[in-house]
């Protein structure tokens, strides 16, 4: 007859925290020693973190203001030129290379940067090229108040809205007082500006007094850029007494 034996469940609860032996003094002693040692470490690295980063702003201070700038510029032409030789090497055009490194949106900003900063006004050639420029100057900064109303007058009065030399317009625009003060502000702008603009011209000692005050110089010096070389002659007959 087969006899069965059963295995009987363990009952060691294996160890448990009343087990656990608790530390000595000496155990918490160099415990605290060595959180203090940690804590002298990091001190020492900030102390020298700190005075690295003193001497290095005091070298900063010393450099003139535009370092930086001047800095980025001479890093940027360095990069360019051993890029443009790159290229050159390859038998590539640097511009081509280059432009195809630029984005559309960067090349629209770069392209109106460039139209902000060009100079459209050549400068004085006649008195109705530069009203005109002085007319277009002062409409850019002027905006109808009223859209509306303005949208109305444009389409009731035709090509009449905008004047010309065989338009009448008594009657047809009735200006409101703030378009009246805004018109006052800005000619006093305008007269506050020519005020503060002066230019010292030289006097030439040896050239010959044609004038009698200094409204008749500059009148003969204008009508000298324009008929000068026309008249050279008559005028060289005239002071020999040769003329007919």
């Amino acid at each position: 007859m087969a006899s069965s034996t059963a295995t009987a469940p363990s009952t060691d609860p294996g160890p448990s925290s009343s087990s656990i032996a608790p530390k000595t003094a000496a155990e918490k002693h160099a415990e605290r020693m060595a959180r203090l040692k940690n804590l002298h470490l990091q001190r020492n690295e900030a102390r020298v973190s700190n005075h690295s980063e003193v001497l290095a702003e005091d070298e900063r201070k010393k450099l003139p203001t535009n370092w930086e700038a001047r800095k980025r510029q001479a890093d940027w032409l360095i990069d360019d030129s051993k890029a443009r030789a790159e290229a050159e090497a390859k038998g590539l055009d640097y511009n081509r290379v280059k432009l195809m490194k630029v984005s559309a949106a960067e090349a629209d900003r770069f392209d109106k940067l460039k139209s902000k900063k060009k100079n459209a006004d050549p400068g004085f050639s006649d008195y109705e090229a530069q009203t005109a420029r002085q007319y277009n100057r002062l409409i850019k900064t002027m905006e109808p108040r009223d859209l509306v109303k303005y949208e109305e007058q444009k389409a009731q009065y035709g090509d009449a809205f905008y004047g010309g030399p065989n338009v009448v317009l008594q009657g047809m625009h009735k200006d409101s007082p703030g378009a009246i003060d805004k018109m006052v502000k800005d000619l006093e702008q305008q007269i506050d500006k020519r005020k503060k603009f002066s230019r010292r011209r030289t006097h030439n000692d040896d050239a010959d007094i044609d004038y009698i005050n200094e409204k008749n110089a500059r009148f003969n010096k204008k009508l000298e850029r324009f008929y000068g070389e026309h008249t050279a002659e008559i005028k060289q007959n005239l002071e020999r007494g040769t003329a007919i």
